[in-house]
């Protein structure tokens, strides 16, 4: 059973950090994502790595500020999240994709989901 699986989300106030994990299990991904979505907003990109972890993008929203890496030993994805705003307040979700060849940007080209992590930064 393909599985991905979020942690480490809360309420932090502005400036604070959070680190947000998602293990994989029972299938290996070749790209891995970490998409949010706020209430009454579509979902947006946030980041996403390949396999290597050589080829990383980042929304331009939160550049300089999150960090995507991932520990392929332990199948786990990190979304490491720097002086967090009120507007990065969303449920966070994980995605993997099993294409070899890129990295998707967008949530209708990867193959699973995460059940999503609340993230809350207060002001």
């Amino acid at each position: 059973q393909v599985q991905l699986v979020e942690s480490g989300g809360g309420l932090v106030q502005a400036g604070g950090s959070l680190r947000l994990a998602c293990a994989a299990s029972g299938r290996t991904f070749y790209a891995m994502g970490w998409f949010r979505q706020a209430p009454g907003k579509e979902r947006e990109f946030v980041a996403a790595i390949s396999w290597s972890g050589g080829t990383i993008y980042s929304a331009d929203s939160v550049k300089g500020r999150f960090t995507i890496s991932r520990d392929n030993t332990k199948s786990t994805v990190y979304l490491y999240m720097n002086s967090l705003k009120p507007e990065d307040t969303a449920v966070y979700y994980c995605a993997g994709s099993f294409s070899s060849t890129r990295v998707p940007l967008t949530y209708n080209e990867y193959d699973y989901w995460g059940q999503g992590t609340q993230v809350t930064v207060s002001s």
